[in-house]
């Protein structure tokens, strides 16, 4: 009995097949979770990998003091902000590395209220210590809106919206 095909067609058919197959996968996100502890540029280190919250630029402030902490906490108001709410269990979704090699990442703290969790980035730009870059979801780019209507955080603060906040290629 002849077979129609060789192994030699067949295999080489599969092989194609499976590598198209691969390439048409999207990106496995990996999980992450672990303590977090708050950088004075509002990066996050857990377990000994720098993230980067993802979809965000933080724009350079003055520093300020947290007094109603003893002893009192000094640094950029973004990362005040962030230690008032990440320090402790954080869950992370990795969307790469950026050259520098930090990790970028959406990350969620548990939060009453919240089914999924407080999403750290957005929690920033509510609040007005972050801006949300073009590629971010739609939902950041709202809550930016709202917190430039309302003057909160840098919005509210005088020459700081003057200046460009984050220009296409700089490390954010």
């Amino acid at each position: 009995m002849k077979s129609c095909c060789t192994w030699a067609d067949g295999g080489r058919a599969a092989l194609a097949a499976l590598a198209l197959g691969c390439l048409a996968l999207p990106a496995v996100a990996v999980e992450f979770s672990g303590l977090a502890f708050v950088n004075d540029d509002a990066t996050l280190s857990i377990r000994s990998r720098r993230v980067a919250l993802w979809g965000i630029h933080i724009p350079r402030t003055s520093e300020d003091c947290q007094t109603f902490t003893r002893p009192p906490e000094c640094g950029a108001q973004a990362s005040l902000a962030l230690k008032f709410r990440a320090e402790g269990f954080v869950h992370c979704t990795s969307h790469g590395k950026r050259a520098d090699g930090v990790t970028e990442a959406s990350c969620r703290v548990d939060a009453d209220g919240y089914a999924h969790g407080l999403d750290l980035a957005a929690h920033l730009i509510e609040y007005g210590w972050a801006v949300a870059l073009p590629d971010a979801p739609f939902e950041y780019h709202v809550l930016e809106r709202i917190a430039r209507q309302t003057g909160r955080g840098v919005w509210g603060i005088p020459g700081v919206v003057g200046a460009p906040l984050y220009a296409p290629g700089a490390p954010r």
